[in-house]
């Protein structure tokens, strides 16, 4: 395996244990304090929690479409095209929690399948604006984890602001001691 495979693997289930953290934190909130307006980009935490659910769906679509076709995240297809980046598609935490598990668990399982040659591999898509792009699959993989990271930051914040603690939030604690 290739050292950018295995970081885009460190990545994924880094992005899968923050989110299983982050959404244990925002549990302990009632539901109104999660809908509040806290001045965030998406408003609020489950605003912003729908946001990463919202760009992942985006995102994940325009892979499943790559030529090579990976049936580990073929099932996106057939999710309905979420309206707009601050679209509410689940207005519960828990259903949130729910989708966003299947989403990490599918981008897992994308990522062990994935090889060495497809991240060289150029990908066509069009934004939400509808814009034509062509880019490496590799640098398009790495945007999706650090939006991930960028705005799981903000939640962070807006989470310790409503008296809730999410714990250690550091890559760090992923990597392995070397003896």
């Amino acid at each position: 395996m290739s050292s950018r495979i295995a970081h885009l693997q460190l990545l994924a289930e880094y992005n899968r244990w923050m989110n299983d953290r982050v959404y244990s934190a925002a549990s302990r909130l009632d539901p109104e304090e999660l809908a509040r307006d806290r001045g965030a980009f998406f408003g609020s935490i489950l605003g912003t929690l729908n946001h990463l659910v919202v760009a992942d769906t985006l995102w994940l679509r325009r892979f499943a479409r790559h030529p090579r076709q990976w049936p580990q995240i073929a099932p996106v297809l057939q999710l309905p095209v979420p309206a707009s980046l601050d679209a509410i598609l689940f207005p519960t935490l828990a259903e949130l929690r729910q989708h966003r598990g299947e989403l990490d668990a599918w981008i897992l399982e994308w990522t062990a399948a994935l090889l060495d040659e497809d991240l060289d591999t150029p990908l066509h898509y069009t934004n939400s604006k509808g814009q034509p792009y062509c880019r490496e699959l590799h640098g398009l993989l790495l945007h999706v984890f650090n939006h991930q990271t960028h705005h799981r930051g903000q939640v962070t914040t807006l989470l310790t602001q409503a008296g809730v603690d999410v714990g250690v939030t550091d890559l760090l604690v992923l990597l392995p001691e070397l003896g």
